[in-house]
């Protein structure tokens, strides 16, 4: 994968499309783009397999208004994601259940141990720059260990993972992934080291509403 200037994406030319067929990625000057180019370097084989996802929509389906849900996904984890790693299924239960208690609280001392965060999304990156409680992940639950697994491997089984996914129709929109408030992440800011500040439901929401028909 190559980088180039942005004025190199011919007018009318989807971008995704542009970069599934030239492997090439047009890059402005900028933080934004910045990140996404080290995204690329850090997990090639997952942008890949992002950028061949949204190419085939877009081949079969051309440029609409609407992404679509399959799009939506893969844009979102393009643009948002984390990784959440870890091997104990109780931990990704309480992530996917918005149990902030468990996973920030009582399991507190299984964070860098039994599980870990890796940011992915390059527009979440830009936000960390200046980051505010509620900034919100779309996480993804991946069963590698938390800090044995190298960085090949990772890029290696998230790739597997999303192409899986995609097959299924289980990449569908925002509700493909978990919402991670990112700054309760153990160490990652100093206020959390209170219990009370997963007390705030503004920010640690107690879940999904469910559907009438659930």
């Amino acid at each position: 994968m190559a980088f180039v200037a942005q004025d190199e994406l011919p007018v009318g030319v989807a971008y995704e499309a542009h970069i599934h067929a030239t492997g090439t990625v047009p890059t402005r000057d900028n933080l934004h783009d910045f990140f996404n180019a080290l995204i690329w370097l850090h997990f090639p084989q997952t942008k890949a397999r992002l950028n061949a996802i949204q190419a085939e929509v877009i081949a079969h389906a051309g440029v609409q208004a609407g992404r679509g849900g399959m799009r939506d996904a893969a844009t979102l984890f393009d643009e948002n994601a984390v990784l959440f790693l870890s091997i104990d299924a109780s931990l990704a239960t309480a992530l996917r259940g918005f149990g902030w208690e468990e996973l920030f609280v009582r399991r507190r001392q299984d964070w860098d141990h039994q599980c870990v965060v890796l940011p992915f999304g390059h527009a979440l990156l830009e936000k960390l720059v200046s980051p505010y409680k509620s900034v919100t992940a779309h996480a993804w639950p991946l069963a590698l260990p938390a800090r044995s697994a190298s960085p090949s491997v990772i890029d290696a089984s998230l790739a597997e993972s999303l192409h899986h996914a995609a097959d299924a129709g289980a990449l569908r929109g925002g509700r493909s992934f978990a919402p991670l408030p990112v700054m309760g992440i153990p160490g990652w800011c100093d206020a959390n080291a209170d219990a009370a500040f997963y007390r705030d439901a503004t920010v640690f929401r107690p879940g999904r509403r469910q559907s009438p028909s659930s």
